[in-house]
Order: structure tokens, then sequence, then C-alpha cells
């Protein structure tokens, strides 16, 4: 699965497709942002439609640098987020 990482506030952020698929399998697709590890591990979750390729993996390594910082700007902490785990 591809990674990719982006920068925010000095603090680096691996990128990632999550695995959870929707009904709208190609049209929305959610992206995890991953800070740190064990117990500083950080989770942010985002939903967005990819412009170009429908496939979750290319959508990610053809969006621009500047496309996940706004999306990283749009993210929300992953404790209400299926896409990270959360089961009611």
């Amino acid at each position: 699965m591809p990674t990719r990482t982006v920068t925010h506030d000095g603090r680096t952020w691996r990128v990632l497709p999550s695995g959870r698929v929707t009904q709208y399998d190609r049209d929305e697709f959610a992206l995890l942002f991953v800070s740190g590890t064990g117990d500083d591990r950080e989770v942010r979750v985002t939903r967005y439609s990819p412009q170009g390729a429908r496939a979750r993996e290319q959508a990610l390594i053809e969006m621009s640098d500047a496309d996940l910082a706004r999306l990283f700007e749009q993210s929300q902490p992953s404790e209400m987020s299926p896409e990270a785990g959360y089961t009611p």
C-alpha cells in the first residue's frame, strides 16, 4: 500500500488510504494521517473524492502535496471514526 508524507506544524504525518470500503466504492475514500508510534501515536481521518484515478492507491499517488496539506486541514481526530477501528 502506498504511503505519502506531509509535514504540518513541524510534525511529520504518514498518509495512507484506509482499508474500509463503503457503498461509494470508487467515488469517495478515507485517508488516514498517522504520526508517532506507541502511546504517542495520533491518527486523523478525512474523506475525499478523487478527481482522476478511481483506485484509492493510484488516487493517493496522483495527489499533489498541496492537496494533501488541504486534506490534513480538513481531517478530524480518529476517536469516532470507523476507518480507524471505532465500533459503537
